[in-house]
């Protein structure tokens, strides 16, 4: 993060880390854009899905998780769940396991993160934590990412932490 980069090759390199992490099949992460959940980044999901693929807030498991603005782990079975949604282009919808979390920026969902695993798994505390830091990670790097690099370079970093001491020094 101290590079400059893309958005969409950070979200990649956070989709790695948490691939590897967590042991999983999948990770997707989806940005919310007009109300909708976007597709923006998957480890193994077809290209063409990147940006088309589409979930409204009421929609789905992903969706549940922006709506109600909480973690979802579900360690077997998860495609049974009613609040399933299924796309025949992500082969993800045959997998067992599935986390989610929300991705949090100024105290707003901004996205939700899925991890799924093909076959049942227990996700420990460990993963669920770390997802949820993530999430929270992200929404910030959404933040930094939409200002202006002249705002970054020429702000009074000190100011923000001491904003009261250094107007009555």
């Amino acid at each position: 993060m101290t590079r400059e980069m893309s958005l969409q090759e950070i979200l990649a390199g956070i989709n790695r880390l948490i691939v590897e992490f967590t042991k999983a099949d999948s990770c997707l992460i989806y940005l919310l854009h007009d109300r909708e959940l976007v597709l923006c980044s998957a480890n193994n999901a077809p290209p063409e899905a990147l940006g088309r693929v589409r979930l409204k807030l009421s929609e789905g498991l992903t969706g549940w998780v922006a709506r109600e603005r909480r973690q979802l782990a579900i360690s077997r079975e998860a495609y049974l769940d009613a609040r399933f949604k299924h796309f025949t282009t992500l082969r993800e919808d045959t997998y067992e396991a599935f986390l989610s979390t929300p991705i949090i920026a100024r105290n707003r969902v901004v996205g939700v993160i899925n991890v799924q695993h093909k076959l049942p798994h227990q996700h420990d505390g460990d993963e669920m934590e770390m997802l949820s830091t993530i999430g929270e990670q992200i929404g910030t790097l959404l933040v930094l990412a939409r200002m202006n690099p002249d705002a970054v370079e020429h702000a009074n970093h000190l100011e923000l932490v001491f904003p009261a001491a250094l107007r009555n020094a």
